[in-house]
């Protein structure tokens, strides 16, 4: 495990940062709302408000939290990335703290509101920590280990375990406050999904008569290898090469940039990969 002190202050930063933003999502929003926010967050406000309703036991968020992340940080240790993982650890400790620590105050009596600027201070908070090189833990850790370790997808796991909470939440908290906790959740991973590219993908057809050289750039710049395909134009029926490539969606605007450099007259088309089989690097965990 190397350190780089300027590169590691800014991604404890980052995730101090986000860190506080996932404090006040839950605390401020979710809590005062009666919502139920996605993964083991959600759990944990789930669990904290039935020992409270039903046990008369008023259990700090922070234990709840630690204890149910203890397997999934183990997990990211053995397998994944200890820094990564450090990271993420104190991710999830000191926005359990911050949860703890900050007083419950209501912005609005509407949970509409309350659900949509949650959820988007919620997907804000999330995208921090990820463009910190962290996770905000739980579910994360496991999603990682699945994916990239045994080739299994995990949207759907992921999907069943929210879907499971807020059943639960609903039969002992009511429907209306479940189906708020939906529009929450959906916002927050919209806001995941624009704030945050790593984990989603492009294709790239580029027409050029520098088919090598933006494939050497592309992999010098993306990491990501290319096919050249011949091709001509219909008009004037002039040769030309194809290169296609799927890379990183973080990646995509610096690859255009940079094949724009080698061959200004090339056609690039990229376009957004909503489904991809086989090898694609992703930079491993540190």
């Amino acid at each position: 495990m190397t350190f780089d002190f300027k590169r590691d202050m800014k991604r404890v930063l980052l995730v101090l940062a986000g860190s506080l933003l996932l404090a006040v999502s839950i605390k401020i929003f979710a809590q005062a709302g009666g919502f139920i926010p996605g993964g083991i967050s959600g759990l944990a406000v789930l669990l904290q408000r039935l020992a409270e309703d039903y046990l008369h036991l008023q259990i700090p968020y922070t234990v709840i939290n630690i204890v149910l992340n203890a397997v999934p940080v183990y997990v990211g240790f053995r397998f994944i990335g200890k820094k990564f993982t450090l990271l993420s650890l104190l991710m999830i400790v000191a926005s359990s703290i911050f949860t703890d620590l900050l007083p419950s105050h209501v912005i609005t009596s509407d949970p509409l509101l309350i659900a949509v600027f949650g959820g988007i201070i919620h997907g804000a908070a999330i995208s921090l920590s990820l463009l910190a090189d962290a996770t905000s833990g739980g579910t994360d850790f496991i999603a990682i280990f699945l994916s990239e370790k045994k080739g299994v997808e995990t949207w759907n796991i992921i999907l069943i375990f929210n879907a499971v909470m807020l059943t639960v939440a609903g039969l002992f908290f009511g429907w209306e406050k479940a189906m708020y906790s939906i529009i929450y959740q959906y916002i927050s991973t919209q806001v995941l999904h624009i704030l945050y590219r790593n984990y989603q993908q492009q294709t790239l057809f580029v027409v050029t008569v520098k088919a090598q050289e933006i494939c050497d750039a592309i992999y010098r710049e993306c990491h990501h290898g290319a096919t050249i395909m011949d091709a001509e134009g219909s008009h004037m029926h002039s040769d030309y090469k194809m290169v296609y490539s799927v890379i990183s969606g973080a990646d995509s605007k610096k690859a255009i940039s940079v094949i724009k450099e080698i061959d200004p007259d090339a056609f690039v088309n990229s376009i957004r990969t909503t489904e991809l089989r086989g090898n694609f690097y992703l930079r491993p965990k540190d």
